[in-house]
């Protein structure tokens, strides 16, 4: 039996352990062929580190060997070290010794994908454009559709890093769709195509865009699984599903990117734990995001984070402190979520003059950019600072628009909070509808589990003299029948394979509903879910 021709069709239909079989059986592992396929099929099983192991080892067989081979290794060692560590250096190393081989190669194809290896680890925006742009006119002339489709991503990518946020997004689009249309040979090409996607698209506040492109991936994710694999982009995908209310799968993913970023370099890791803070304080969980960022304080990814949880806290003077330092350089959509966070502690320290003049400064920003995320900021802070001033329909107005924007973006926790300020404006010319607001954003503060805001909206109802009885995101009430299933397992102290194989469902589902059933009962572990269900029978 060829074993290394079974490792190939394992790999080609997304059968990591068979593949992962053939490649490390006797004699095969010793192989470059073998090693490679090795490091490709232990990637696919989130064992990255040995991943890397074997892809180094066939590098350095295939040097000696095939050295067109060892250039596609050494493109993607730079591109993985620079999404899974954080490690420019490595990559940017790693890239050099690519374009170096593929000169002794001398084929005009390889050197493209060498080239590639070089714009993904350029941090000059316009160096990696030109770059991509023309390894791309290779890959059309060649009929090379996967070096076609990842020049595409690359050079969208640096477009937007550019400020190009339309032409850049364009690309991307164009380079995925190709991929998930079959046009390229190879899963990586999805891989290195929606990350890419995702990465750009969150920087850019570009949800939308993201979530329908996630959609549209359900059929490779049956296939070969979760192409975000990359701690980064796990991150992201993170974001986006926490951003768009799916706070369930968010923290199963959040979770996993923490895991991959464990090994990874500080800038990674504040990465992630960014992204699972800003979760915590979506769901009133100040404490443990202020937990999850120390360490962290001087990462530029985690200062906006970090300042939004010392307001959360009260600590509000820290919170300008640390906004006013991190102004000095920003991107226009750092400064956007900086200038919020800004105005809104003027208003809770009772400076509304200050809120304006932070408003003013945002909406400016709203008019320079093409984003909607900003526009919807710049709406939302300018409708507090009227209402603050007196200024109830005036400030109503700006609101709905708020309101209308974060609905574009398909965020609903931003919709509800938006609802909320609605409800307090109109509350005092047009009461019923005040309410009908106010009810509607506890619905979806209770359906999401942010705790501290469905506080303050029942709070706000009980208020005006509505009955408004807290349900809250913890109870068992709230879970399904299944997630009950598990967490009765859970209760026996089972490990996931032992509640899948009881179940009769997949480890994978396991992990979403043991995620899925923490966030509802608003506890941090398995042993608290347990001890949750045990007291609730004693």
């Amino acid at each position: 039996m060829d074993l290394l021709a079974v490792g190939e069709r394992a790999l080609a239909d997304g059968d990591w352990k068979s593949a992962l079989a053939a490649f490390g059986s006797e004699g095969v592992c010793e192989t470059a062929e073998g090693l490679s396929g090795l490091g490709n099929a232990r990637w696919w099983l989130g064992d990255i580190r040995a991943a890397f192991t074997s892809w180094e080892r066939a590098y350095a067989l295939y040097r000696r060997t095939d050295p067109a081979e060892a250039v596609f290794l050494a493109l993607g060692l730079s591109m993985l070290y620079d999404a899974n560590f954080g490690d420019r250096a490595a990559a940017q190393g790693w890239a050099a010794r690519a374009v170096r081989v593929a000169a002794e190669v001398g084929d005009p194809v390889v050197a493209a994908w060498a080239s590639l290896a070089q714009a993904g680890a350029s941090d000059d925006a316009p160096v990696a454009a030109a770059l991509a742009e023309a390894a791309y006119e290779v890959g059309v002339d060649s009929s090379d559709r996967d070096l076609e489709l990842c020049a595409l991503s690359l050079w969208g990518a640096a477009l937007i890093g550019l400020g190009h946020v339309i032409e850049g997004a364009a690309l991307l689009d164009e380079a995925l769709a190709g991929a998930l249309g079959g046009e390229g040979a190879r899963p990586d090409t999805v891989v290195l195509t929606s990350c890419l996607l995702m990465r750009s698209c969150v920087r850019g506040a570009d949800y939308l865009r993201v979530v329908q492109w996630v959609r549209s991936l359900d059929a490779f994710i049956e296939r070969y699984g979760c192409p975000y694999l990359h701690s980064s982009c796990r991150a992201s995908y993170g974001a986006v599903l926490v951003a768009t209310g799916d706070w369930s799968r968010a923290e199963v993913e959040l979770t996993a990117a923490m895991e991959l970023a464990r090994d990874a370099l500080p800038a990674v890791q504040a990465e992630a734990a960014a992204v699972l803070a800003e979760l915590r304080l979506a769901q009133g969980r100040v404490s443990e995001a202020q937990q999850l960022l120390a360490g962290f304080e001087d990462r530029r990814v985690v200062q906006p984070v970090l300042a939004a949880a010392y307001m959360a806290a009260g600590e509000v003077a820290t919170a300008v402190s640390l906004v006013r330092r991190r102004l000095a350089d920003t991107t226009p959509l750092e400064e956007a979520r900086l200038r919020e966070l800004l105005g809104s502690a003027c208003l809770a320290s009772g400076d509304v003059a200050g809120a304006v003049a932070e408003a003013e400064q945002l909406s400016a920003l709203g008019t320079a950019t093409d984003s909607g995320l900003i526009a919807a900021r710049a709406a939302q802070l300018c409708g507090r600072t009227l209402l603050a001033q007196g200024e109830c329909q005036a400030a109503v107005a700006r609101l709905a628009a708020a309101q209308t924007w974060f609905g574009l973006l398909e965020m609903p926790f931003e919709v509800a909070r938006t609802r909320m300020q609605l409800a307090r404006a109109m509350a005092s010319y047009d009461p019923a509808p005040a309410i009908a607001e106010a009810r509607l954003a506890l619905a979806v503060f209770e359906d999401l589990g942010a705790a501290a805001d469905a506080d303050a909206a029942a709070s706000w109802l009980r208020g005006v003299g509505v009955t408004a009885t807290r349900v809250g995101p913890r109870g068992v009430g709230l879970l399904t029948r299944r997630e009950r299933d598990v967490l009765a397992a859970l209760a026996e102290g089972l490990p996931n394979p032992e509640i899948a194989s009881r179940l009769y469902i997949s480890r994978r589902t396991v992990e979403h509903h043991v995620a899925s059933i923490l966030s509802k009962l608003g506890v941090r572990n398995r042993t608290e879910a347990a001890a949750y269900l045990t007291r609730l029978h004693e």
